[in-house]
């Protein structure tokens, strides 16, 4: 049955600013009354339906096509009212105005969809399917996110959790009939099916992750000594004058942000102060940032000056490596190739280019497309967040906990019970094992109107 809410809710569902047409969106058991208030009647459902807009003395606050959906045929499961008037804040403000004067109150920040997971209109993960297509930062990544908002992403869950009730009828079964205990044991098909739930997790998990990184990026930090050419790297992945360069070093004191895309996948790049004994307070502080910035990133590209590279630059470089922080991949990049006699090219996690006439720069795209696993002919990524990611973590490890039971202490009931506990991990994914407080930090993230 739907979860009827006692209040009815509304919000502009048109970015703020001017525009050509603006919407209002209205939710809840009051919108037949409140319909009728607004517009002098109840439009016929689902055709759109040229109005006046009526303020509470008769007179016009605007003219434009209203729409209603009636419970339970609507988005959030609810009657819904959708006003498409002009898009000028003024005119939006007062249609708002007069809609909570007949009693609506202000919506929440993803209330609109956070009614329709609870109507069973959605589920979660659908459900942030939608937030990621709006801010979804390229074509890849929208097309993600309509799979995922169309339910391929749960369907798939819900195909493993078959699995999993599978092997618990199965499991269940032999504890409910002990004698048959050591046949259960011994059952090959029974390996078999574990093995199609392996296959299973592996599938779903790399979609999601080529998801996560379509909806998230991959975040490089540039670092290096001053002078090696780190903004000219910047420069020349962004396409333009981002960053200053000058011969100085020191030029660069605080962190520089850029957004590229290569492929679809969007790298989140991270310029940085050089790495040095600092000059001044405030470069010592761009360094501090700089060494903070590499803790959080998935890959860091060290830049070195290959024009100046000589016999003792192996013992230098090693010293210099030790001091980044561990467990953060680390690429070299030889920079300055120009002003010596080395060609472009790769070897051993280095890089051999030149950031002032751009060669070598396709080995450096094509190497961080690579280290952040993307497939850029893939078509069958679903969107997906860290949160989804560290749920089919969670399951995975609890049936892989289960099959070690079984095999080393012939522990039934422990292999029932890790069974349960992946199922309860994969619900989290959905939201059918969700707390109060996740849900208001998901549904919290959305747009108000949304």
């Amino acid at each position: 049955m739907p979860v009827t809410a006692p209040d009815s809710i509304v919000a502009i569902a048109s970015p703020a600013g001017r525009g050509a047409v603006g919407i209002v969106r209205v939710s809840g058991t009051e919108v037949p009354r409140i319909a009728t208030a607004m517009l002098g009647k109840l439009p016929a459902p689902r055709l759109a339906t040229l109005c006046r807009f009526l303020d509470a003395d008769g007179s016009s606050l605007d003219e434009g096509l209203a729409l209603y959906f009636p419970a339970p045929a609507s988005f959030t499961g609810e009657h819904v009212l959708e006003l498409q008037g002009h898009g000028g804040a003024v005119v939006l403000d007062t249609l708002l105005r007069r809609l909570l004067d007949l009693g609506c109150r202000m919506a929440r920040p993803g209330e609109f969809s956070e009614r329709a997971f609870l109507n069973g209109k959605m589920d979660v993960a659908q459900a942030e399917a939608v937030a990621d297509l709006i801010d979804a930062s390229s074509a890849a990544a929208a097309k993600a996110a309509v799979r995922s908002m169309q339910g391929e992403f749960s369907a798939r869950v819900a195909q493993l959790q078959l699995q999993l009730t599978g092997l618990r009828i199965h499991v269940e079964a032999a504890i409910d009939f002990p004698d048959e205990e050591l046949d259960f044991l011994g059952d090959e098909a029974l390996n078999g099916r574990l093995a199609e739930v392996f296959a299973g997790f592996d599938s779903i998990t790399a979609a999601a992750r080529q998801g996560a990184l379509l909806r998230e990026g991959f975040n490089v930090v540039i670092a290096g000594r001053p002078n090696a050419g780190k903004s000219s790297l910047l420069n020349r992945l962004a396409g333009g004058e981002v960053a200053i360069v000058t011969n100085l070093p020191g030029t660069t004191r605080d962190l520089l942000r850029q957004q590229v895309h290569l492929g679809g996948l969007s790298i989140n790049l991270v310029d940085t102060a050089g790495l040095r004994a600092a000059a001044d307070v405030v470069e010592a502080e761009g360094i501090r940032r700089a060494k903070d910035e590499m803790q959080r990133a998935d890959r860091v590209i060290y830049v070195v000056d290959a024009s100046l590279a000589n016999e003792n630059t192996p013992g230098i470089l090693a010293a210099e490596l030790a001091r980044l922080p561990q467990g953060i991949p680390v690429t070299l990049i030889f920079n300055k190739i120009d002003l010596t006699d080395i060609t472009p090219h790769a070897e051993a996690g280095r890089l051999y280019l030149s950031a002032a006439t751009g060669a070598g720069f396709d080995l450096l795209r094509e190497h961080l497309q690579s280290s952040a696993g993307y497939q850029a002919l893939e078509s069958g990524a679903l969107s997906a967040r860290r949160r989804h990611l560290d749920a089919l973590s969670k399951a995975r490890d609890h049936v892989q906990s289960a099959a070690a039971a079984l095999r080393t202490d012939k522990a039934i009931e422990l292999f029932a019970e890790d069974l349960r506990l992946a199922q309860r991990s994969l619900g989290e994914i959905t939201g059918e094992f969700s707390s109060d407080d996740l849900l208001g930090e998901i549904f919290g993230s959305f747009c108000i109107g949304k």
